[in-house]
């Protein structure tokens, strides 16, 4: 404390000798009281502080824990070591630690992964689902839906009124095409029907673009993945698409939802390319209780799917979805690696794999036309996800994807939230576009 108040003496600003000569030593020791006094004061309002701060963890230790790690950027922080393992060669199983398996050297059974227990989804989470459905698709409704009503209340209808469809069509990316298809037979059906006012000839639209919609809402047949004897077999989903549009995240997504039905999940880590894509399949894994098979950057994506099958096949799980490397549709050598990793799968499993899923991104707009029919063409696509569909007014695209390719519509996203990414039901969303 003398030290203390020395530098405080130095600091202070030289008085003249009339003041220096008033500080007298008993000022000097008061003065050192004091602080000394102060600083246990401080001392002991620290120490109380800690100690309900201490209480007050204990207190909430147990809701804490049972809350689990948000879903949030913060749960990287908390992975594992195995999860952030790199290995060369053969692939890598990465799960949570208490399963800490490994695809090359441990005995692979059933018991490693957990059976989830399936969750209920009552009439107000649907309800729920439609309000947000409504909102999401509010971009594109002010172009078809509501858009729609406004233009056609109180007109005649006439070739003008139907020009003014065309052009509202248009603007939506509905594309020429199936724009022309769907005005010539609004044309036909409201002369057929004698219809005389707009708020017919709305209906009779909105009636007409469901029909379009109905032949691609098709949900997934998880029962088809069974052996020529009958023997089941794990589903496998191949997810593919050019880079941006959302793969790995959908991936997330899908795993989350399809645990909450009772099934049992392995990811694949097939993206080898993308940087720090292995790493953000591996914590969709951690935060979700998912195993993951990855090798390191760089590895042979045919290689490490290879092994992914191999190991949901031993364990039986239900579901294994496989990640690949995005890539443009226009690069004939990415699109004949993905060929390739076709053909390792059916060297396992002639089935395999029994879902090719295209995630588009629906704020692309007629260039996700282009993109399905490429990778079509290539390994020949079973259902498509549409992203995206909450920030664009671009949504008329899955109109055109509909009629052009007829491939199902497996599911659409309309937000970020891992419950935005929702099974596409043609009359809910069609409902939406057209609400008020």
């Amino acid at each position: 404390m003398s030290k203390l108040f020395s530098w405080f003496k130095k600091d202070k600003p030289k008085q003249d000798s009339a003041d220096s000569s008033a500080k007298t030593e008993a000022e000097e020791l008061a003065l050192e009281q004091l602080l000394s006094d102060k600083e246990q004061v401080d001392s002991d309002d620290s120490a109380r502080a800690l100690e309900d701060h201490g209480s007050h963890k204990k207190e909430h230790k147990g809701d804490v824990e049972a809350s689990g790690k948000k879903a949030t950027k913060d749960a990287v922080d908390d992975i594992s070591p195995d999860a952030e393992a790199r290995v060369s060669g053969r692939a890598q199983e990465v799960s949570l630690p208490e399963s800490n398996v490994h695809a090359e050297s441990e005995k692979l059974d059933a018991s490693t992964v957990v059976k989830p227990q399936a969750k209920t989804i009552d009439a107000s989470a649907k309800v729920s689902f439609f309000a947000r459905l409504k909102v999401s698709l509010s971009r594109t409704k002010n172009t078809i839906g509501s858009g729609f009503s406004g233009l056609l209340l109180g007109k005649t209808i006439d070739d003008e009124l139907f020009e003014e469809l065309e052009t509202q069509l248009l603007l939506a990316d509905v594309g020429m095409s199936t724009t022309t298809k769907i005005i010539s037979q609004l044309t036909k059906n409201a002369k057929s029907s004698s219809l005389k006012d707009g708020v017919a000839l709305s209906a009779l639209l909105q009636s007409q673009m469901q029909t379009i919609l109905d032949k691609v809402d098709k949900p997934i047949d998880f029962s088809i993945a069974k052996d020529d004897e009958g023997k089941k077999h794990p589903f496998v989903i191949l997810m593919v698409g050019v880079n941006g549009v959302g793969k790995t995240t959908t991936i997330g997504k899908l795993a989350k939802q399809f645990q909450a039905q009772g099934k049992t999940v392995m990811l694949a880590a097939g993206d080898t390319f993308r940087a720090a894509a292995v790493e953000q399949l591996q914590v969709w894994g951690e935060r979700n209780n998912i195993p993951v098979v990855a090798q390191h950057t760089g590895a042979d994506s045919a290689s490490v799917i290879f092994d992914a099958i191999e190991s949901a096949s031993a364990k039986k799980v239900d579901i294994l979805i496989a990640d690949t490397a995005g890539r443009l549709q226009n690069k004939d050598h990415l699109i004949e690696e993905l060929k390739k990793v076709v053909r390792v799968m059916k060297k396992l499993n002639p089935h395999a794999p029994h879902e090719i899923m295209l995630t588009l991104d629906a704020s692309t707009g007629q260039n996700a036309i282009s993109q399905t029919k490429i990778f079509n063409e290539a390994v020949g696509i079973t259902g498509i996800n549409l992203t995206k569909l909450d920030g664009t007014a671009k949504g008329g695209v899955i109109f055109a994807l509909a009629d052009q390719f007829a491939i199902p519509v497996r599911y659409i996203g309309i937000g970020e939230g891992i419950d935005d990414l929702r099974e596409f039901e043609s009359k809910a969303f069609v409902e939406a576009l057209f609400s008020e």
